[in-house]
């Protein structure tokens, strides 16, 4: 998938988060900014570099990393106590500033390349573009907007900028945190 360097340069922000949130899974509580392959929205589809995943706040990163689509086709919107108490939440902040490529907005389309990279169920043409972007620029990872909560920024970011861009605080457990229940308000979700 060719990408236009010039374009890749107009999109390119110096971009530091400070206290987003990563929501991960309570065994790998000890390392908050481990990573492992996977099959997520910007994986290498060759299992050819790791990331992690960011959110704004609270309601987002339970909705990319939990809910996901759970509840597509039903009325009912409950999410059982044993759904969320295998899941931890830590503060993530940048020491630095990261350079990212910002598809938040018309980024997609500048680019010439599917909405369906940041907007779409069907996460292939995302994981292509990501393993393009990675190999062919030195970017530490995308920002763009949730596919689930669409004013809500997250960021994928490569393994090659979390060591020495980013600090994490200790995992909590998402079943202690007082803000579970208004996220989980705010997502529209009972917690039974």
């Amino acid at each position: 998938m060719p990408l236009d360097p010039a374009i890749i340069a107009s999109l390119t922000r110096r971009f530091q988060p400070t206290e987003y949130l990563r929501t991960t899974p309570w065994a790998f509580r000890s390392t908050p900014l481990g990573m492992g392959f996977g099959k997520t929205r910007f994986a290498s589809p060759a299992d050819a570099f790791k990331l992690i995943y960011v959110a704004e706040d609270l309601p987002t990163s339970i909705a990319e990393a939990i809910v996901r689509d759970r509840f597509e086709g039903k009325t009912t919107r409950e999410l059982a106590r044993s759904d969320v108490a295998d899941w931890g939440v830590c503060e993530v902040s940048a020491r630095a500033p990261l350079r990212v490529l910002n598809l938040r907005g018309n980024g997609c389309f500048e680019l010439g390349v599917s909405t369906d990279i940041v907007g779409a169920k069907s996460q292939d043409e995302a994981r292509d573009f990501s393993q393009t972007v990675h190999d062919t620029t030195d970017l530490d990872g995308i920002l763009y907007r949730s596919r689930l909560r669409k004013e809500q920024d997250c960021v994928a970011v490569y393994e090659r900028a979390v060591s020495p861009k980013l600090a994490a605080g200790a995992v909590v457990q998402m079943e202690s945190l007082a803000g579970l229940i208004p996220a989980l308000r705010a997502l529209k979700i009972k917690l039974i």
